[in-house]
């Protein structure tokens, strides 16, 4: 009998309702309902519109009832950011997006009382002012009076889980993004949290990929006729639940989970906190499977839709199919640029910048889109290829293929990645955390007997696409020029 996940995925630009139905060994994804996901100003500060997502969730479980119901529900959303919930069980105010200004610099701040070094060995997460730790030292230090109202902290996918089971539970993988997990003892860190002037009481206990924070509430089962089904913690954090999804067998693996922003590492069996990692500027997260995320993070398809939107503000409107033909078009065009660079990824003209960055280099400057295009795309692929490089030298291991998730079939991106890493590129499903999500789900229903197996069955269902490195493309000249013109 088909089982079906209703998958809540809280991305950048969009809150999407997902279907997920797993019939006769078989995964089907269906989207039910999107809408756009941005952020509103609330007492001068950028925050998420909690009310209205929330509002979006109830309008999906609707849906999905109307489409033959469901076995369960998860939530999936980026990490760092939080809300927190007073004693009366209400929101305090509106929690605060990772883009707003209000950490900014506040890193080294920390850094003069706790050495980033020390941060870094206890939790294997980077010290970022994006971070959970700095964001609640802004309010330890400037909103004091805030924290004092704080019951209970809650990661974002968490803090739905709760609007919708009235459970506080904090799920692993969210929880690690916070940089107040202890990496060894896989808990929180209490000594961290008060050196920090927190309370420890708005810790709740956590709960790993698999465990129920609890029933649908009865209100919401009756408005919308369904069972109460479980609210189950999938892996939450979007980077986890796409590595979660990598359709591959080997116990060592290289993945690339291509976004926004692009994740590049390896799964470990625990964390690799040492200096030569720190310095490579990595990360280590909690795995879906249970095991630690080495990985770094590095600018992803951003830059291509935020060249999209500087055309659409100028008059061209282009599909995002319509750019990549365009950049097919321009193959002859061999500039690079530094993705990660302030002048290109805080841009807000990128195509502009992109044409100045090439001027200021003296290499070829672009002279329509298909070539700024290009430009990108070559860029991407040959920063890709120097961070799988940094894996396997901190790791000792060799990665005869990269996984990437994330992209559509018959992606431009990952023709140039494969021929920049000069191996096979196994492109995963394009909505690989929505997927990890519904696996992980299904799992703890007990329909997939482990996350192996469910990795051979996304192998083996027409799922992935394989892309071989072009070997007269000169790939080993191209990384060489990349690193000359940026500095790497």
């Amino acid at each position: 009998m088909a089982k079906k996940v209703l998958v809540f995925d809280i991305g950048a630009e969009v809150a999407r309702t997902m279907l997920c139905t797993f019939d006769e060994g078989r995964f089907t994804l269906e989207e039910l309902l999107s809408v756009p996901n941005k952020p509103i100003a609330e007492n001068g500060r950028t925050c998420w519109d909690v009310a209205e997502i929330f509002e979006q969730m109830k309008i999906g479980i609707s849906f999905g009832v109307f489409n033959g119901g469901f076995d369960a529900i998860c939530i999936e959303a980026w990490g760092a950011d939080f809300g927190l919930i007073g004693r009366d069980g209400a929101l305090i105010s509106a929690p605060v997006h990772f883009s707003d200004s209000r950490t900014r610099g506040l890193s080294a701040e920390i850094a003069a009382k706790i050495p980033a070094e020390e941060l870094y060995e206890r939790t294997g997460v980077l010290l970022r002012d994006i971070n959970t730790t700095v964001q609640l030292y802004y309010l330890a230090t400037r909103q004091s009076n805030e924290l004092f109202r704080v019951e209970k902290l809650l990661m974002m996918p968490d803090l739905f889980a709760y609007l919708l089971t009235g459970e506080c539970r904090s799920e692993y993988t969210a929880a690690t993004t916070s940089q107040l997990i202890d990496c060894r003892a896989k808990g929180w860190d209490i000594h961290l949290i008060e050196r920090l002037g927190l309370p420890k009481r708005m810790f709740c206990p956590l709960i790993h990929a698999g465990e129920t924070y609890g029933m649908l509430k009865d209100e919401f089962a009756e408005e919308y006729r369904c069972e109460p089904v479980p609210v189950i913690a999938c892996p939450s954090h979007e980077t986890a639940a796409a590595e979660l999804a990598v359709p591959c067998s080997e116990e060592h693996f290289a993945f690339i989970c291509c976004g926004s922003s692009a994740h590049i590492g390896t799964e470990t069996k625990r964390p690799l906190n040492t200096r030569a990692a720190l310095e490579a500027g990595f990360t280590n997260e909690g795995a879906g499977s249970g095991r630690n995320m080495l990985l770094r993070t590095v600018t992803g398809l951003r830059l291509i839709e935020e060249c999209r939107r500087s055309w659409a503000e100028h008059g061209q409107e282009y599909s995002r199919e319509e750019l990549e033909t365009m950049a097919r078009g321009a193959e002859s065009f061999e500039s690079f640029i530094d993705p990660d660079s302030a002048e290109i990824s805080a841009a807000e003209d990128v195509p502009a910048a992109v044409t100045e960055y090439c001027r200021r280099t003296g290499q070829p400057v672009p002279t329509c889109e298909g070539e700024v295009l290009r430009c990108i795309y070559r860029s991407l692929a040959c920063e890709f290829a120097l961070a799988v490089a940094q894996t396997e030298q901190l790791t000792s291991l060799s990665f005869p293929r990269i996984h990437m998730t994330g992209v559509k079939r018959g992606s431009l991106l990952c023709e140039l990645t494969a021929t920049a890493c000069g191996r096979t590129v196994v492109a995963g499903h394009e909505d690989a955390s929505v997927l990890g999500c519904a696996m992980s789900t299904l799992i703890a229903l007990g329909e997939i007997e482990s996350v192996g197996k469910a990795r051979e069955i996304i192998a083996s269902d027409e799922l992935t696409e394989l892309f071989e490195p072009d070997h007269t493309a000169h790939c080993e000249d191209a990384l060489r020029k990349f690193r000359k013109i940026t500095g790497r």
